[in-house]
């Protein structure tokens, strides 16, 4: 009997993470079609939609709708709870969120920063401190956990102190638009700070973790003092890196050594991370499937080249740059959104049979793949061509929309490929299940 109802927990929890992947791939492809739209009304502008408002709903769907849930998910497929009030507590924190981000979604266009939207933002805001404490409270007396994913877990639970310590961000645009910063520099460094601590921070360290929690759950052999180094040089490195957000308001010298000695940090841990990578890169090419091969090695790339992206952007003049040529930022947000957190999270999710790609799935991920690096070569090509003073890309804005029809496209198909949700009751989830009863 005892084994009957624990293959049915283990059925159902990942009956469970499977609604969460879904829901949030659905968010990937709203996030999409928002950023659509938005290149459209650059090409043309429609009086009844607020550019700046459409801006805030991509934004926020993109990193609380698509992101947030998605580490929800596979934090919680990584680590599953045992008890029944822990596993009901993370559901109502997941509903309840679906809520938030729905409200965002519907308010954001309609009247940007007011009444509701934030209201659903601030609703948002507590739920992940509520999901922060509630999960460190579910990992923090499991010792086997403890023993078998020490290295994995340290990174997790201090993404979920990054993610706490993001929210500091929107919690002082308050007060400073009260006092009339609205648009001024303290408003704007509020804003980095929440991105900076949710990019570097929360997604960074939980990607990692999610990366050693599979090292450690195939019982792959790495070099854990390696990975302790990573762990502390990225921890080191992630509150003094904020600087490196804030160079375009000209600061103090000290504060561009601050962001530079951050950045170094960084290029030293990754260095050490790619060590521990080849070492066990047979091993891991014997795991991966094809597709997630392809997809991990690009998010690799992708965070190589964000970290010395924020290396260059330690000097005066390249932070000046970047400044000047917003082309940089934007890709640069992109390059570590996309690039490197939503590459590697589609890629577990495939690993883990959490998303399938059948010839559907496959043609979109090739439509998102090749539109996604099209349109960063384009960004960095026109902030390029401008910085060094030669004729720009005509029509950018319109071949821009027009290289980026793929995307949405993409996550769509990929969206629309997956089978029903109680596919996974059988034989995938029973399969598991008698393999964790056994």
């Amino acid at each position: 009997m005892l084994q009957v109802k624990k293959r049915r927990n283990i059925v159902e929890q990942r009956r469970e993470s499977v609604v969460r992947v879904r829901l949030a791939l659905g968010y990937f492809v709203l996030v999409a079609v928002l950023g659509l739209l938005l290149r459209w009304l650059l090409v043309a502008p429609v009086s009844w939609l607020n550019y700046k408002n459409i801006l805030h709903a991509h934004s926020h769907v993109a990193l609380l709708g698509w992101l947030y849930c998605a580490f929800f998910a596979t934090l919680l497929y990584a680590y599953k709870p045992q008890s029944e009030q822990a596993r009901k507590s993370f559901r109502l924190q997941f509903w309840l969120t679906q809520v938030a981000v729905q409200g965002m979604l519907l308010s954001f266009p309609v009247q940007g920063y007011a009444l509701f939207s934030i209201t659903f933002s601030t609703l948002q805001i507590l739920l992940t401190y509520w999901f922060a404490w509630r999960f460190w409270r579910h990992v923090k007396d499991d010792q086997l956990l403890w023993h078998r994913h020490y290295i994995s877990l340290r990174f997790v639970l201090l993404s979920l102190v990054f993610l706490v310590l993001s929210s500091f961000g929107p919690w002082a645009l308050g007060p400073v638009m009260a006092t009339g910063g609205a648009g001024g520099e303290l408003y704007y460094s509020a804003i980095y700070f929440y991105l900076h601590f949710q990019y570097n921070g929360w997604f960074t360290f939980a990607a990692l973790g999610l990366l050693f929690w599979f090292l450690e759950n195939r019982n792959i052999t790495y070099n854990k003092s390696y990975a302790s180094r990573v762990f502390w040089l990225l921890t080191l490195a992630c509150v003094p890196a904020f600087a490196l957000s804030v160079l375009w308001t000209k600061p103090a010298a000290a504060i561009y050594w601050t962001g530079g000695v951050a950045a170094v940090l960084q290029i030293v841990a990754l260095g050490y991370l790619l060590r521990l990578l080849w070492a066990v890169r047979l091993k891991l090419a014997r795991q991966l499937q094809p597709w997630v091969k392809f997809l991990s090695l690009l998010a690799l790339v992708s965070l190589v080249v964000k970290l010395a992206m924020q290396l260059v952007s330690a000097f005066p003049y390249f932070a000046d740059l970047a400044y000047r040529l917003r082309y940089f930022v934007i890709g640069y947000l992109h390059l570590s959104l996309i690039g490197f957190v939503s590459l590697f999270v589609l890629g577990f999710f495939l690993q883990q049979r959490l998303l399938r790609l059948s010839a559907m799935g496959r043609a979109g991920m090739v439509l998102l793949l090749v539109c996604f690096f099209l349109t960063e070569a384009l960004l960095f090509g026109q902030g390029t061509l401008l910085w060094q003073g030669l004729p720009a890309v005509p029509a950018f804005n319109l071949v821009m929309f027009i290289a980026s029809i793929g995307m949405p496209v993409g996550v769509l198909l990929l969206f629309l490929d997956q089978p029903g949700l109680y596919l996974y009751k059988r034989p995938i989830a029973a399969a598991e299940a008698d393999k964790a009863c056994a």
